[in-house]
C-alpha cells in the first residue's frame, strides 16, 4: 500500500476487508474487516508484485487489497472446514 498514507491504507483495508465479507458471505465486525483488508493487501501485493504488476495507485490497490483478503478467508474457511462457500 505504497503512496496512499496511513489513512488511505486504513480506508482501503476496512473498505477490502468489507468487500471481501460479503464476497465470501461472511458476517464480521468493522475491526476484523480492518485487519482482514489489511493482511489481504499484503498477501494480494506480494502475488501482484510476483507477477510484475509494482504501481496500482488508490483504485488498483483497493482491487488487490480486495482479491488478498478474499484469498485470505478463503484459506482460513479451509482450514477450519467451511469450504469456500462462494
Amino acid at each position: 500500500m505504497d503512496g496512499v498514507g496511513i489513512i488511505g491504507a486504513i480506508i482501503i483495508g476496512i473498505v477490502a476487508g468489507w468487500i471481501a465479507e460479503k464476497v465470501m458471505r461472511r458476517n464480521h465486525g468493522i475491526l476484523t474487516n480492518l485487519i482482514v483488508g489489511v493482511v489481504g493487501a499484503f498477501i494480494g501485493a506480494f502475488l501482484a508484485g510476483m507477477l510484475g504488476f509494482d504501481d496500482y495507485g488508490f483504485i488498483g490497490t483497493l482491487i488487490v487489497a480486495t482479491l488478498g483478503a478474499i484469498l485470505l478467508l478463503f484459506i482460513v474457511g479451509m482450514v477450519r472446514g467451511r469450504g469456500s462457500r462462494v
